[in-house]
């Protein structure tokens, strides 16, 4: 069974320069007041792109407990 995965920004380390908002392939993210979001929409697939990208290490995915 695979587990469910969870979305994690670190505010203080994004430095807003957009890498991961043009990865995303569900348009999930977005840029606001100079640092990344996550939209409200739940389109985000936590395919893991945004966190390959990141050069500030400031959003990753991490496990859920069933």
């Amino acid at each position: 069974m695979i587990g469910r995965k969870q979305l994690i920004i670190e505010d203080a380390w994004c430095k807003g320069c957009g890498i991961c908002v043009a990865f995303c392939p569900k348009q999930a993210l977005e840029l606001r007041d100079g640092k990344v979001h996550l939209k409200d929409d739940g389109q985000c697939i936590t395919c893991g792109l945004c966190e390959m990208r990141c050069p500030d290490y400031a959003i990753y995915l991490v496990n859920m407990e069933e």
